[in-house]
C-alpha cells in the first residue's frame, strides 16, 4: 500500500481544445506548491492529476492542506494504492479506512472502473466490498442515500485507488489564465477579500496599497503585509507596491472642496494605480467596493470614480453585504487581522459630511483648481516601495522603485 494525493480538475473541463493549456498551469502550481513539503512526483491521467510523495519525508498532511487552496481543483482525495485484485482492494481499505468508518455509523461503497478488463464490474465490487467493510466493522450500516462515510474505489489504468468521499477543493481557474490586475488593498475587509475572488477567477495579482505617514503609522503598513501574505497560499507569488501618499493626500485636503474630498482622494489612486497597472503589465484594477457601503460608493461617486483613468474596473463585492464579506474572509482567514485597530489613509482627513451624490462636472472643476496634483502623483509612483510576497517566503525583501529601475 502506498499512499498518493488525487485532484480533480473541475471547471478546466468546459475548456475544448484549449484545455490543455490550463492543465499544464496548475500542474506547475502545484509542482511548485509542493516544494515546501518534500519531494513529490506530479503526473496527469485521465482527467486527474496525481501527486506522489518520492520518500518518508513529505509531509502529506501539509501538502494536502496546500492543495486545497489551489485554484482549477474542485475536489481532493487522499489515496491509498494497491494492485488491481479484489483481495488487494480489500486488505487496502480495512486499516486504511479505519479512522472514517469508526466513527461512522453508516456508510455505502462507490466504485468506477475505467480498466474494463478487470474482472469484476462496479456493482460488483461495491457489493463485495461492502461486505468485507460490515465484517471488520460490525458497527455499521449500509446506507445508499445519505451516509455518514462514502468509500471509494476507483481501478484505473495505473492501479487500484481506495480513499473517503473527495474533499471539495479550491474551484475557480488556475491564477495566471485570465491575465493580470492590480488590487488595491486598503488594509480593511474588504480589499483582501476581492483579491481572493478574481485570483479564483484565474487572474495573476500585483497589490498596491497607499499610506500616508506620519498620519498612519509602520504597524498599518505591516498589517497590509500581513494580509497580503495570507492570500499568497491562494494567489501564489506577486509584488506589494506601497505608494507614499502623504504628499497628494495633504494637497487634496489643503486645495479641494472639503465635501468632494473623499471621492477627489479616491480618484488620485487610482490614476496612482493605473500607471502602476501599465508599467508592470496589469490589464485592469480590482476594488473590494460594495454599493452604498459607504459615501465613496454610491453609484454617482463610483461614477466619478471610474472616470478617474481609463483600465477596467473590477469589483467582485459590488453586491454583496457586509456579513457575507465576512463570512469569506473569516474562510479565508484574513478577517482577524483585517480588524487590528490600525488606520489606513482611506480614514483620514474624512470630512464629516462627504457628499454622496457628485457630478462629474464639480469633481473635474475641484481638480482644476489643483495644478500641482498631476506632479505629486508622478512623483509618488516613482516612489513607491515594492515588497516581495510569496507563500512560505516570509514577508519578503524590500526595494525603492527608484533603485529597482536604475
Amino acid at each position: 500500500m502506498k499512499e498518493l494525493l488525487m485532484a480533480y480538475q473541475g471547471e478546466m473541463a468546459l475548456k475544448g481544445l484549449n484545455r490543455i493549456t490550463f492543465e499544464n498551469v496548475v500542474m506547475k502550481t502545484i509542482k511548485y506548491r509542493m516544494q515546501a513539503h518534500g519531494k513529490f512526483k506530479v503526473y496527469k491521467a485521465q482527467s486527474t492529476i496525481y501527486i506522489e510523495p518520492l520518500n518518508e519525508d513529505c509531509n502529506m498532511d501539509s501538502a494536502y492542506e496546500a492543495l486545497q487552496k489551489v485554484f482549477g481543483l474542485a475536489s481532493l482525495s487522499r489515496a491509498a494504492v494497491c494492485e488491481k485484485d479484489f483481495a488487494e482492494i480489500a486488505k487496502t481499505a480495512v486499516p486504511y479506512l479505519e479512522n472514517e468508518l469508526r466513527a461512522a455509523k453508516t456508510f455505502k461503497v462507490e466504485s468506477k472502473r475505467s480498466d474494463k478488463t478487470f474482472q469484476m464490474n462496479s456493482m460488483e465490487i461495491s457489493r463485495e466490498l461492502g461486505g468485507v467493510l460490515l465484517q471488520a466493522y460490525p458497527h455499521l450500516k449500509v446506507d445508499v442515500h445519505n451516509p455518514d462515510c462514502t468509500v471509494m474505489v476507483e481501478v484505473r489504468d495505473y492501479g487500484a485507488y481506495v480513499h473517503p468521499d473527495k474533499v471539495k477543493g479550491a474551484g475557480g481557474m488556475p491564477v495566471s489564465t485570465s491575465g493580470k490586475a492590480s488590487v488595491m488593498l486598503s488594509g480593511g475587509i474588504d480589499s483582501p477579500v476581492a483579491a481572493w475572488m478574481m485570483a479564483k477567477r484565474g487572474l495573476s495579482l500585483q497589490g498596491i496599497h497607499f499610506a500616508s505617514p506620519p498620519y498612519t503609522s509602520e504597524r498599518a503598513k505591516q498589517k497590509v503585509i500581513t494580509l497580503a501574505n495570507k492570500l499568497a497560499p491562494w494567489t501564489g507569488r506577486f509584488n506589494l507596491y506601497i505608494v507614499p501618499f502623504t504628499e497628494p493626500q495633504v494637497y487634496i485636503r489643503d486645495h479641494g472642496v472639503p465635501d468632494l474630498f473623499t471621492v477627489l482622494m479616491r480618484r488620485s489612486m487610482m490614476r496612482v494605480a493605473e500607471k502602476l497597472s501599465r508599467e508592470n503589465g496589469a490589464d485592469a484594477l480590482i476594488t473590494g467596493e460594495s454599493l452604498a457601503q459607504v459615501a465613496s460608493q454610491t453609484l454617482k461617486a463610483i461614477v466619478c470614480t471610474d472616470a478617474a483613468q481609463e483600465l477596467p474596473v473590477l469589483r467582485p463585492l459590488i453586491g454583496f453585504d457586509k456579513v457575507e464579506i465576512t463570512d469569506i474572509a473569516r474562510r479565508i482567514d484574513t478577517f482577524e487581522t483585517s480588524i487590528l485597530p490600525y488606520e489606513d489613509c482611506c480614514t483620514i482627513f474624512t470630512p464629516p459630511h462627504p457628499k454622496t451624490k457628485p457630478s462629474l462636472e464639480e469633481i473635474l472643476a475641484a481638480e482644476a483648481a489643483m495644478p500641482e496634483l498631476a506632479a505629486l502623483e508622478e512623483k509618488v509612483a516613482q516612489e513607491c516601495e515594492v515588497v516581495f510576497i510569496g507563500s512560505g517566503l516570509g514577508l519578503g525583501s524590500k526595494r525603492n522603485k527608484q533603485k529597482e529601475e536604475n
